[in-house]
Protein backbone atom coordinates (compact mmCIF):
# COMPACT_ATOMS: atom_id res chain seq x y z
CA UNK A 1 0.00 0.00 0.00
CA UNK A 2 1.82 3.07 -1.21
CA UNK A 3 0.19 6.73 0.14
CA UNK A 4 -0.86 9.63 -1.55
CA UNK A 5 1.69 12.53 -2.64
CA UNK A 6 0.50 16.10 -3.53
CA UNK A 7 3.00 15.66 -6.45
CA UNK A 8 1.72 12.55 -7.66
CA UNK A 9 1.70 8.52 -7.25
CA UNK A 10 5.35 8.48 -8.54
CA UNK A 11 6.36 10.18 -5.46
CA UNK A 12 4.36 8.55 -3.28
CA UNK A 13 6.13 7.07 -0.03
CA UNK A 14 6.93 3.17 -1.71
CA UNK A 15 5.69 3.59 -4.80
CA UNK A 16 8.99 1.94 -6.52
CA UNK A 17 8.78 -0.66 -3.87
CA UNK A 18 5.60 -2.32 -5.04
CA UNK A 19 2.79 -3.30 -2.77
CA UNK A 20 3.78 -4.83 0.43
CA UNK A 21 2.62 -8.48 -0.74
CA UNK A 22 5.09 -8.57 -3.80
CA UNK A 23 8.27 -9.76 -2.63
CA UNK A 24 11.15 -10.51 -4.71
CA UNK A 25 12.16 -13.68 -5.95
CA UNK A 26 15.27 -15.95 -5.58
CA UNK A 27 14.98 -16.74 -9.20
CA UNK A 28 12.70 -14.82 -11.09
CA UNK A 29 13.03 -17.91 -14.16
CA UNK A 30 10.84 -19.46 -11.79
CA UNK A 31 7.11 -20.31 -11.62
CA UNK A 32 4.28 -19.69 -8.97
CA UNK A 33 2.89 -23.14 -9.15
CA UNK A 34 -0.56 -21.72 -7.84
CA UNK A 35 -0.97 -18.61 -10.36
CA UNK A 36 -0.93 -21.43 -13.08
CA UNK A 37 -2.60 -24.14 -15.37
CA UNK A 38 -1.93 -27.49 -13.76
CA UNK A 39 0.56 -28.79 -16.71
CA UNK A 40 2.10 -25.16 -17.22
CA UNK A 41 5.98 -25.77 -16.07
CA UNK A 42 9.38 -24.11 -17.17
CA UNK A 43 11.67 -26.13 -18.96
CA UNK A 44 15.25 -24.58 -19.22
CA UNK A 45 13.52 -20.93 -18.92
CA UNK A 46 10.88 -21.88 -21.58
CA UNK A 47 7.70 -22.18 -20.56
CA UNK A 48 5.31 -25.09 -21.82
CA UNK A 49 1.53 -25.23 -21.54
CA UNK A 50 -0.14 -28.56 -22.35
CA UNK A 51 3.21 -30.00 -23.32
CA UNK A 52 4.08 -27.66 -26.28
CA UNK A 53 6.41 -24.63 -25.70
CA UNK A 54 4.82 -21.29 -25.58
CA UNK A 55 7.76 -19.96 -27.71
CA UNK A 56 6.65 -22.81 -30.59
CA UNK A 57 2.81 -21.80 -30.34
CA UNK A 58 4.45 -18.08 -30.89
CA UNK A 59 6.02 -19.29 -34.04
CA UNK A 60 2.98 -20.44 -35.59
CA UNK A 61 0.19 -18.22 -34.18
CA UNK A 62 2.23 -15.05 -33.23
CA UNK A 63 1.05 -12.42 -30.40
CA UNK A 64 -0.88 -11.80 -28.56
CA UNK A 65 -2.90 -15.49 -27.82
CA UNK A 66 -4.03 -16.81 -25.15
CA UNK A 67 -3.79 -20.36 -24.31
CA UNK A 68 -5.93 -22.55 -23.12
CA UNK A 69 -5.41 -25.45 -20.98
CA UNK A 70 -7.64 -28.23 -21.71
CA UNK A 71 -6.75 -30.46 -18.97
CA UNK A 72 -6.78 -28.08 -16.12
CA UNK A 73 -10.24 -26.75 -17.96
CA UNK A 74 -11.34 -30.04 -17.03
CA UNK A 75 -10.46 -31.08 -14.05
CA UNK A 76 -11.04 -27.73 -12.59
CA UNK A 77 -14.84 -28.79 -13.84
CA UNK A 78 -14.52 -32.34 -12.29
CA UNK A 79 -13.77 -30.68 -9.08
CA UNK A 80 -16.73 -28.94 -8.70
CA UNK A 81 -18.97 -31.51 -10.19
CA UNK A 82 -17.69 -34.38 -7.73
CA UNK A 83 -17.57 -31.80 -4.84
CA UNK A 84 -21.27 -30.05 -5.42
CA UNK A 85 -22.40 -34.11 -6.50
CA UNK A 86 -25.61 -34.28 -7.35
CA UNK A 87 -25.48 -37.11 -4.25
CA UNK A 88 -24.76 -33.98 -2.08
CA UNK A 89 -28.44 -32.61 -3.86
CA UNK A 90 -26.10 -29.60 -5.79
CA UNK A 91 -26.30 -28.85 -9.28
CA UNK A 92 -23.11 -26.85 -10.92
CA UNK A 93 -23.65 -24.21 -13.67
CA UNK A 94 -20.63 -23.11 -15.52
CA UNK A 95 -21.10 -19.30 -15.72
CA UNK A 96 -20.59 -18.87 -19.41
CA UNK A 97 -19.94 -15.03 -18.97
CA UNK A 98 -16.30 -15.75 -17.86
CA UNK A 99 -15.27 -17.43 -21.10
CA UNK A 100 -17.85 -18.95 -23.98
CA UNK A 101 -17.19 -20.46 -26.93
CA UNK A 102 -18.97 -23.83 -28.64
CA UNK A 103 -15.55 -25.62 -27.74
CA UNK A 104 -15.52 -25.00 -23.93
CA UNK A 105 -19.97 -25.50 -24.25
CA UNK A 106 -18.76 -28.98 -24.92
CA UNK A 107 -16.38 -29.43 -22.48
CA UNK A 108 -18.63 -28.27 -20.17
CA UNK A 109 -21.09 -30.83 -20.73
CA UNK A 110 -18.90 -33.68 -21.37
CA UNK A 111 -17.86 -33.37 -17.79
CA UNK A 112 -21.92 -33.31 -16.53
CA UNK A 113 -21.96 -29.04 -15.15
CA UNK A 114 -25.32 -27.33 -16.55
CA UNK A 115 -24.11 -23.96 -18.01
CA UNK A 116 -25.15 -20.47 -17.29
CA UNK A 117 -25.99 -17.71 -20.00
CA UNK A 118 -26.45 -14.03 -19.62
CA UNK A 119 -27.13 -12.64 -22.98
CA UNK A 120 -28.91 -13.36 -26.52
CA UNK A 121 -25.06 -14.03 -27.82
CA UNK A 122 -24.19 -16.35 -24.94
CA UNK A 123 -27.36 -18.47 -25.62
CA UNK A 124 -26.48 -19.04 -29.43
CA UNK A 125 -23.70 -20.52 -28.63
CA UNK A 126 -24.59 -22.90 -26.25
CA UNK A 127 -27.76 -23.74 -28.56
CA UNK A 128 -24.77 -23.86 -31.53
CA UNK A 129 -22.75 -26.63 -29.43
CA UNK A 130 -25.60 -28.56 -29.22
CA UNK A 131 -25.88 -27.96 -25.16
CA UNK A 132 -29.14 -29.50 -23.69
CA UNK A 133 -31.33 -26.79 -23.27
CA UNK A 134 -33.13 -28.53 -20.21
CA UNK A 135 -29.39 -27.68 -18.45
CA UNK A 136 -28.60 -24.14 -19.13
CA UNK A 137 -29.97 -21.12 -16.90
CA UNK A 138 -30.72 -17.89 -18.73
CA UNK A 139 -29.79 -14.56 -16.57
CA UNK A 140 -29.53 -11.02 -17.44
CA UNK A 141 -31.43 -7.78 -16.14
CA UNK A 142 -33.14 -6.29 -19.28
CA UNK A 143 -34.26 -9.66 -21.69
CA UNK A 144 -36.52 -8.57 -24.27
CA UNK A 145 -39.72 -10.06 -25.23
CA UNK A 146 -37.47 -11.30 -28.12
CA UNK A 147 -34.65 -13.04 -25.85
CA UNK A 148 -37.74 -14.48 -23.49
CA UNK A 149 -39.43 -16.08 -26.69
CA UNK A 150 -36.11 -17.59 -27.89
CA UNK A 151 -35.45 -19.36 -24.57
CA UNK A 152 -38.86 -20.37 -23.94
CA UNK A 153 -39.04 -21.60 -27.28
CA UNK A 154 -35.76 -23.93 -27.37
CA UNK A 155 -36.68 -25.14 -23.91
CA UNK A 156 -34.31 -23.37 -21.54
CA UNK A 157 -34.31 -25.35 -18.09
CA UNK A 158 -34.36 -22.14 -16.38
CA UNK A 159 -34.96 -18.27 -16.45
CA UNK A 160 -34.01 -16.48 -13.80
CA UNK A 161 -36.73 -13.00 -13.64
CA UNK A 162 -34.71 -9.56 -12.40
CA UNK A 163 -37.98 -7.04 -12.83
CA UNK A 164 -41.59 -7.33 -12.85
CA UNK A 165 -41.44 -6.13 -16.33
CA UNK A 166 -39.53 -8.91 -17.43
CA UNK A 167 -42.31 -11.13 -15.52
CA UNK A 168 -44.78 -10.35 -17.73
CA UNK A 169 -43.22 -10.64 -20.67
CA UNK A 170 -42.17 -14.10 -19.66
CA UNK A 171 -45.50 -14.80 -18.95
CA UNK A 172 -46.72 -13.19 -22.11
CA UNK A 173 -44.00 -15.16 -24.30
CA UNK A 174 -45.04 -18.53 -22.93
CA UNK A 175 -48.60 -17.93 -23.39
CA UNK A 176 -47.79 -16.63 -27.00
CA UNK A 177 -45.70 -20.03 -27.28
CA UNK A 178 -48.19 -22.26 -25.46
CA UNK A 179 -45.39 -23.29 -23.40
CA UNK A 180 -44.28 -23.55 -19.67
CA UNK A 181 -40.97 -22.05 -18.39
CA UNK A 182 -39.22 -22.84 -15.45
CA UNK A 183 -38.23 -19.96 -13.08
CA UNK A 184 -36.24 -18.84 -10.69
CA UNK A 185 -36.54 -15.21 -9.10
CA UNK A 186 -33.02 -13.16 -8.48
CA UNK A 187 -33.13 -11.58 -5.46
CA UNK A 188 -30.64 -9.37 -3.35
CA UNK A 189 -30.08 -9.95 0.17
CA UNK A 190 -28.17 -6.74 1.25
CA UNK A 191 -24.90 -8.49 1.71
CA UNK A 192 -21.74 -6.56 1.25
CA UNK A 193 -19.33 -8.57 -0.14
CA UNK A 194 -15.26 -8.04 0.57
CA UNK A 195 -14.99 -7.43 -3.19
CA UNK A 196 -14.57 -4.36 -5.95
CA UNK A 197 -17.32 -1.60 -5.80
CA UNK A 198 -18.56 -2.95 -9.64
CA UNK A 199 -18.30 -6.69 -8.99
CA UNK A 200 -20.14 -6.87 -5.36
CA UNK A 201 -24.15 -7.72 -6.91
CA UNK A 202 -25.91 -8.42 -3.69
CA UNK A 203 -25.92 -4.82 -1.87
CA UNK A 204 -29.40 -2.66 -2.03
CA UNK A 205 -28.06 -0.18 -4.07
CA UNK A 206 -27.49 -1.60 -8.01
CA UNK A 207 -29.07 -2.59 -10.90
CA UNK A 208 -29.51 -6.72 -10.36
CA UNK A 209 -32.73 -8.61 -8.74
CA UNK A 210 -35.51 -7.98 -6.20
CA UNK A 211 -34.49 -6.67 -2.85
CA UNK A 212 -35.68 -8.98 -0.02
CA UNK A 213 -35.50 -5.87 2.72
CA UNK A 214 -37.64 -4.13 0.52
CA UNK A 215 -40.52 -6.69 0.01
CA UNK A 216 -40.29 -7.09 -3.46
CA UNK A 217 -38.53 -10.06 -3.41
CA UNK A 218 -41.87 -11.64 -1.83
CA UNK A 219 -44.02 -9.57 -4.30
CA UNK A 220 -42.02 -11.01 -7.47
CA UNK A 221 -42.57 -14.67 -6.18
CA UNK A 222 -46.14 -14.20 -5.62
CA UNK A 223 -46.51 -12.61 -9.28
CA UNK A 224 -44.58 -15.69 -10.75
CA UNK A 225 -46.65 -18.23 -8.53
CA UNK A 226 -49.65 -16.69 -9.94
CA UNK A 227 -48.88 -16.30 -13.51
CA UNK A 228 -50.56 -19.13 -15.61
CA UNK A 229 -47.12 -20.54 -17.96
CA UNK A 230 -44.49 -20.12 -15.07
CA UNK A 231 -43.17 -22.66 -12.85
CA UNK A 232 -41.59 -21.14 -9.97
CA UNK A 233 -38.44 -23.36 -9.06
CA UNK A 234 -37.32 -20.54 -6.47
CA UNK A 235 -35.18 -18.05 -5.01
CA UNK A 236 -31.62 -17.35 -6.62
CA UNK A 237 -28.89 -14.82 -4.87
CA UNK A 238 -25.27 -13.83 -6.18
CA UNK A 239 -22.78 -11.75 -3.81
CA UNK A 240 -20.34 -10.87 -5.97
CA UNK A 241 -17.19 -12.00 -7.96
CA UNK A 242 -13.88 -12.80 -6.99
CA UNK A 243 -14.86 -13.87 -3.03
CA UNK A 244 -12.65 -16.02 -0.77
CA UNK A 245 -14.65 -15.44 2.74
CA UNK A 246 -17.54 -17.65 2.89
CA UNK A 247 -19.16 -15.31 5.34
CA UNK A 248 -21.00 -13.32 3.11
CA UNK A 249 -22.19 -16.62 2.13
CA UNK A 250 -23.46 -17.43 5.34
CA UNK A 251 -25.30 -14.04 5.62
CA UNK A 252 -27.00 -14.58 2.18
CA UNK A 253 -28.22 -17.91 3.11
CA UNK A 254 -29.61 -16.88 5.88
CA UNK A 255 -31.60 -14.12 4.49
CA UNK A 256 -32.71 -16.18 1.01
CA UNK A 257 -33.41 -19.42 3.10
CA UNK A 258 -35.59 -16.56 5.84
CA UNK A 259 -37.40 -15.75 2.70
CA UNK A 260 -37.88 -19.34 1.22
CA UNK A 261 -39.46 -20.28 4.65
CA UNK A 262 -41.66 -17.42 4.28
CA UNK A 263 -43.73 -17.94 1.00
CA UNK A 264 -44.01 -21.40 1.86
CA UNK A 265 -46.14 -19.85 4.88
CA UNK A 266 -47.67 -16.84 3.17
CA UNK A 267 -48.28 -18.68 0.03
CA UNK A 268 -48.34 -22.37 0.98
CA UNK A 269 -46.18 -23.16 -1.81
CA UNK A 270 -42.52 -25.17 -1.03
CA UNK A 271 -39.61 -23.92 -4.28
CA UNK A 272 -38.02 -26.97 -4.52
CA UNK A 273 -34.53 -25.03 -5.63
CA UNK A 274 -32.56 -22.50 -4.26
CA UNK A 275 -29.00 -21.32 -6.28
CA UNK A 276 -26.61 -19.18 -4.43
CA UNK A 277 -24.79 -18.46 -7.23
CA UNK A 278 -20.78 -18.15 -7.86
CA UNK A 279 -17.94 -15.53 -7.33
CA UNK A 280 -15.51 -18.20 -6.33
CA UNK A 281 -12.06 -16.49 -6.08
CA UNK A 282 -8.65 -17.50 -8.03
CA UNK A 283 -5.06 -16.70 -7.45
CA UNK A 284 -3.98 -13.76 -9.31
CA UNK A 285 -0.60 -13.11 -7.24
CA UNK A 286 0.64 -14.29 -4.23
CA UNK A 287 -1.70 -12.30 -1.85
CA UNK A 288 -4.67 -14.49 -2.61
CA UNK A 289 -5.99 -17.84 -1.11
CA UNK A 290 -8.55 -19.20 -2.56
CA UNK A 291 -10.45 -22.48 -0.93
CA UNK A 292 -10.70 -26.13 -2.59
CA UNK A 293 -14.03 -26.68 -4.71
CA UNK A 294 -14.67 -29.55 -1.97
CA UNK A 295 -14.28 -27.07 1.17
CA UNK A 296 -16.52 -24.71 -0.12
CA UNK A 297 -18.77 -27.54 -1.12
CA UNK A 298 -18.41 -28.58 2.97
CA UNK A 299 -18.76 -24.71 4.14
CA UNK A 300 -21.71 -23.62 1.92
CA UNK A 301 -23.62 -26.92 3.17
CA UNK A 302 -23.04 -26.88 6.55
CA UNK A 303 -24.22 -23.24 6.43
CA UNK A 304 -27.81 -23.72 4.25
CA UNK A 305 -28.12 -27.29 6.79
CA UNK A 306 -27.77 -24.80 10.11
CA UNK A 307 -30.17 -22.22 8.39
CA UNK A 308 -32.71 -25.01 7.57
CA UNK A 309 -32.78 -26.21 10.68
CA UNK A 310 -33.27 -22.99 12.61
CA UNK A 311 -36.21 -22.65 10.39
CA UNK A 312 -37.60 -25.95 10.54
CA UNK A 313 -37.85 -26.78 6.61
CA UNK A 314 -36.22 -29.29 4.30
CA UNK A 315 -33.34 -28.18 2.38
CA UNK A 316 -34.07 -27.38 -0.89
CA UNK A 317 -31.76 -28.65 -4.11
CA UNK A 318 -29.09 -26.28 -4.34
CA UNK A 319 -26.97 -24.63 -7.12
CA UNK A 320 -23.66 -22.62 -7.58
CA UNK A 321 -22.57 -21.06 -10.98
CA UNK A 322 -18.61 -20.96 -10.49
CA UNK A 323 -17.00 -19.78 -13.84
CA UNK A 324 -13.68 -17.85 -12.75
CA UNK A 325 -13.04 -20.61 -10.42
CA UNK A 326 -12.61 -23.02 -13.19
CA UNK A 327 -11.27 -21.31 -16.54
CA UNK A 328 -9.59 -18.01 -14.98
CA UNK A 329 -6.56 -20.20 -13.97
CA UNK A 330 -6.73 -22.70 -17.03
CA UNK A 331 -5.47 -19.60 -19.67
CA UNK A 332 -2.72 -17.65 -19.71
CA UNK A 333 -1.85 -14.50 -22.36
CA UNK A 334 1.42 -14.89 -24.25
CA UNK A 335 2.58 -11.22 -25.39
CA UNK A 336 5.85 -10.13 -27.26
CA UNK A 337 7.78 -7.26 -25.76
CA UNK A 338 8.46 -4.34 -28.09
CA UNK A 339 10.20 -1.57 -25.85
CA UNK A 340 11.81 -1.26 -22.57
CA UNK A 341 11.86 1.93 -21.35
CA UNK A 342 13.38 2.69 -17.77
CA UNK A 343 11.50 6.00 -16.96
CA UNK A 344 13.61 8.64 -14.07
CA UNK A 345 11.59 10.21 -11.99
CA UNK A 346 12.46 12.91 -9.52
CA UNK A 347 14.73 12.13 -6.64
CA UNK A 348 16.45 9.38 -9.36
CA UNK A 349 14.07 6.52 -8.76
CA UNK A 350 13.52 4.28 -11.64
CA UNK A 351 10.45 2.86 -13.20
CA UNK A 352 10.86 0.08 -15.77
CA UNK A 353 8.18 0.06 -18.30
CA UNK A 354 7.72 -3.18 -20.15
CA UNK A 355 5.89 -2.25 -23.67
CA UNK A 356 3.88 -5.59 -25.26
CA UNK A 357 2.00 -5.95 -28.34
CA UNK A 358 -1.15 -6.20 -26.33
CA UNK A 359 -3.17 -4.25 -23.18
CA UNK A 360 -6.61 -2.98 -22.48
CA UNK A 361 -8.82 -5.01 -25.91
CA UNK A 362 -7.10 -7.92 -24.69
CA UNK A 363 -7.08 -7.68 -20.53
CA UNK A 364 -9.54 -4.99 -19.43
CA UNK A 365 -9.70 -5.80 -15.62
CA UNK A 366 -6.44 -3.98 -14.63
CA UNK A 367 -7.86 -0.51 -15.89
CA UNK A 368 -11.77 -1.48 -14.92
CA UNK A 369 -11.40 -3.45 -11.95
CA UNK A 370 -7.45 -2.14 -10.73
CA UNK A 371 -7.12 -5.86 -10.76
CA UNK A 372 -3.68 -7.47 -10.16
CA UNK A 373 -1.70 -9.89 -12.59
CA UNK A 374 1.74 -11.56 -12.55
CA UNK A 375 3.96 -12.22 -15.34
CA UNK A 376 7.11 -14.47 -16.27
CA UNK A 377 9.47 -14.19 -18.86
CA UNK A 378 7.83 -16.85 -21.34
CA UNK A 379 11.13 -18.15 -23.85
CA UNK A 380 14.97 -18.50 -22.33
CA UNK A 381 16.35 -18.29 -19.04
CA UNK A 382 17.72 -15.38 -17.67
CA UNK A 383 20.63 -15.01 -14.94
CA UNK A 384 20.15 -11.35 -14.78
CA UNK A 385 18.92 -10.00 -11.94
CA UNK A 386 15.38 -9.37 -10.89
CA UNK A 387 13.86 -5.75 -11.42
CA UNK A 388 10.38 -4.03 -10.36
CA UNK A 389 8.71 -3.65 -13.90
CA UNK A 390 5.56 -2.80 -14.98
CA UNK A 391 3.70 -4.76 -18.19
CA UNK A 392 1.98 -1.81 -20.59
CA UNK A 393 -0.57 -2.17 -23.56
CA UNK A 394 0.82 -0.33 -26.70
CA UNK A 395 -3.16 1.67 -26.71
CA UNK A 396 -3.35 5.52 -26.79
CA UNK A 397 -4.06 5.46 -22.73
CA UNK A 398 -2.23 6.35 -19.82
CA UNK A 399 -4.22 3.17 -18.00
CA UNK A 400 -3.27 0.64 -20.36
CA UNK A 401 -1.72 -1.25 -17.80
CA UNK A 402 -1.48 -5.57 -18.17
CA UNK A 403 0.46 -6.06 -14.76
CA UNK A 404 0.87 -2.98 -12.36
CA UNK A 405 4.05 -4.72 -10.41
CA UNK A 406 5.98 -7.75 -10.84
CA UNK A 407 9.69 -8.95 -10.71
CA UNK A 408 11.04 -9.78 -14.00
CA UNK A 409 14.99 -10.17 -14.99
CA UNK A 410 16.47 -7.27 -15.53
CA UNK A 411 17.88 -8.00 -19.20
CA UNK A 412 14.02 -8.28 -20.47
CA UNK A 413 14.38 -6.92 -23.82
CA UNK A 414 12.29 -6.27 -27.31
CA UNK A 415 11.99 -9.63 -29.12
CA UNK A 416 11.20 -11.82 -25.35
CA UNK A 417 8.13 -13.55 -25.07
CA UNK A 418 5.96 -12.45 -21.59
CA UNK A 419 3.32 -14.54 -20.53
CA UNK A 420 0.71 -13.57 -17.94
CA UNK A 421 -1.41 -16.18 -15.43
CA UNK A 422 -4.96 -16.29 -14.93
CA UNK A 423 -6.08 -14.61 -17.94
CA UNK A 424 -9.29 -17.21 -18.81
CA UNK A 425 -11.95 -15.60 -16.67
CA UNK A 426 -13.54 -11.66 -18.35
CA UNK A 427 -10.46 -10.80 -20.72
CA UNK A 428 -11.32 -12.69 -24.07
CA UNK A 429 -15.10 -12.10 -23.00
CA UNK A 430 -14.28 -8.80 -21.92
CA UNK A 431 -11.94 -8.19 -25.07
CA UNK A 432 -12.52 -5.58 -27.86
CA UNK A 433 -11.27 -3.68 -30.60
CA UNK A 434 -10.16 -0.47 -28.97
CA UNK A 435 -7.72 1.81 -31.01
CA UNK A 436 -9.04 -1.09 -34.08
CA UNK A 437 -7.13 -4.03 -32.45
CA UNK A 438 -7.33 -7.39 -33.81
CA UNK A 439 -8.95 -9.78 -30.75
CA UNK A 440 -6.32 -12.54 -29.90
CA UNK A 441 -7.03 -16.09 -30.89
CA UNK A 442 -7.61 -18.95 -28.24
CA UNK A 443 -5.57 -21.81 -28.74
CA UNK A 444 -6.78 -25.12 -26.69
CA UNK A 445 -3.41 -27.27 -25.76
CA UNK A 446 -3.82 -30.90 -24.52
CA UNK A 447 -0.95 -33.28 -24.55
CA UNK A 448 1.43 -32.18 -26.76
CA UNK A 449 -1.45 -30.75 -29.82
CA UNK A 450 -2.67 -27.08 -29.85
CA UNK A 451 -6.07 -26.48 -31.71
CA UNK A 452 -7.57 -23.09 -32.20
CA UNK A 453 -11.06 -22.62 -30.69
CA UNK A 454 -10.79 -19.34 -31.44
CA UNK A 455 -9.49 -17.49 -34.77
CA UNK A 456 -7.46 -14.24 -34.77
CA UNK A 457 -9.34 -11.29 -36.03
CA UNK A 458 -8.46 -10.31 -39.25
CA UNK A 459 -8.44 -6.94 -40.60
CA UNK A 460 -11.08 -7.99 -42.70
CA UNK A 461 -12.94 -8.88 -40.01
CA UNK A 462 -12.40 -5.63 -38.62
CA UNK A 463 -13.65 -3.60 -42.03
CA UNK A 464 -16.88 -6.11 -42.26
CA UNK A 465 -19.45 -4.06 -40.44
CA UNK A 466 -17.76 -0.26 -41.56
CA UNK A 467 -20.50 0.27 -44.55
CA UNK A 468 -18.25 2.75 -45.80
CA UNK A 469 -15.42 0.05 -46.86
CA UNK A 470 -17.40 -1.81 -49.13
Amino acid sequence: MTTTHEAGWAHASGALRGPSWLRAPGDPNELVPELWSSTARKVDGDLVVGGIAVADLVAEHNTPAYVLDEDDFRGRARAFRDAFGQDAGWDVYYAGKAFLCTTVARWVAEEGLSLDVCSAGELTVALRAGFDPARIGYHGNNKSLRDLRRAVDAGVGRIIVDSFTEIERLAAATRDLGRTAGVMVRVTAGVEAHTHEYIATAHEDQKFGFSISSGDALEAVRRVHAAEGLELLGLHSHIGSQIFDSSGFEVAARRVLALHARVAEELGVTMPEMDLGGGFGIAYTTQDDPSEPAQLAVEMGRIVDHECRALGIGRPRLSVEPGRAIVGPSMCTVYTVGTVKPVTLDGGAVRTYVSVDGGMSDNIRTALYDADYSCTLAARASEAPPVLARVVGSHCEAGDIVVKDEFLPGDVAPGDLVAVPGTGAYCRSMASNYNHALRPPVIAVRDGVASVVLRRETEDDLLATDVGAE
